[in-house]
């Protein structure tokens, strides 16, 4: 899911993100009921018709920009109360309040309110948080089946989040708590927070083993090229990540034979396309002329490489389905990963 955290999907126009076959966009609770409001947007059309897009968004709850963002944060069983980060007034986000943002933002997906705790933490201070994510998760149902909030196409839907840091057994328990609660999807959160690669791969194999097979299984804030396929064969189906545009913004463009620079002096002269498997949209431009976009500090060259990025996660991501149908991922995501890694950056 490319990130729209303000509403938009930074440099980039709706027929673009259609252009590239998007199918879903993730927006950003804490980012729209700070700035503009939830009402305003509720009252022009819900989240869809304020930003244009008529396609599926998926919404996070908010606790997570609460946990990265905010100064003076104090949780309790209400909530979490906090100073918001532009204009330091005081906030209280609880799980009811969450769920009626994103039901006044009218997302088809809606994410439970919940705790992240940080990395690392000690077990005794995951279980506490985890227990404190149980019983927001209830009371979020609560309100869901109180206040039954629509989406553009229907029922919103709602998904619960697996927490436990890198515990395994609480791991298992937040999966367990969560099914028995029954939601219409469920992600793995706490991950991506500073943990090294292999305690994210557990993170997920701790969880997914204990999710529902025919309901979406989601990894929240994630991640490279190769840890995507990695995730995919660990049995997830969703991600999200703001990787492909913010980096775009930095001149990183991602190829098949790895991640490049394009700011560095070796493209003064390249003639080639940014990627073999560049969409048509930005394969007729050279590697000299995007260096030379960014050199000159000119926009296009940020909206051509966000635009090749995502095209590239999104084709990767195409590829894989295509794989599994086949019965041939394994060897999909050994050959892609096996020439995406053998090349240094440039």
């Amino acid at each position: 899911m490319p990130v729209g955290t303000q509403g938009t999907v930074k440099t980039l126009h709706p027929a673009e993100l259609e252009l590239l076959g998007s199918q879903i966009i993730l927006g950003n609770t804490y980012h729209l009921w700070i700035r503009p409001g939830h009402e305003i947007i509720r009252d022009l059309g819900g989240l869809h018709g304020f930003s244009t897009w008529q396609r599926p968004i998926l919404t996070d709850s908010g606790g997570f920009q609460v946990w990265s963002l905010a100064k003076l944060r104090k949780i309790t069983e209400e909530g979490v109360r906090f100073q918001n980060h532009l204009d330091g007034s005081k906030m209280l986000l609880t799980p009811e309040r969450s769920m009626e943002i994103q039901g006044a933002l009218g997302s088809d997906i809606a994410m439970l309110f919940d705790e992240c705790p940080p990395y690392p933490c000690d077990e005794a201070y995951a279980a506490k948080s985890l227990a404190l994510t149980s019983r927001w998760a209830k009371r979020c149902k609560d309100w869901v089946v109180a206040n039954e909030p629509r989406s553009g196409s229907g029922r919103q839907q709602h998904f619960g989040i697996v927490q436990g840091s890198t515990f395994a057994e609480l791991r298992e328990q937040s999966a367990k708590e969560l099914v028995e609660l029954d939601f219409d999807g469920y992600a793995i959160g706490g991950v991506s927070v500073g943990e090294p690669e292999r305690e994210m791969f557990r993170a997920i194999d701790n969880a997914v083993p204990f999710l529902p097979s025919d309901k979406p299984r989601y990894a929240m804030g994630l991640g490279t090229p190769p840890q995507i396929l990695e995730m995919i064969a660990r049995g997830v189906d969703m991600f999200d990540c703001v990787m492909p545009t913010r980096i775009a913004r930095h001149g990183m463009a991602f190829t098949l034979d790895g991640p490049i620079n394009i700011k560095n002096l070796i493209h003064a002269t390249d003639p080639r396309p940014l990627c073999e498997s560049a969409h048509p949209h930005v394969a007729g431009f050279s590697r000299a002329y995007l260096r030379h976009l960014f050199r000159a500090g000119e926009i296009l060259g940020l909206r051509l490489l966000s635009f090749h990025n995502l095209h590239f996660y999104l084709s990767l991501v195409a590829g894989a389905r295509e794989a599994i149908t086949a019965g041939t991922f394994l060897d999909y995501q050994k050959s892609f990963v096996q020439r995406y890694t053998q090349s240094t950056t440039q």
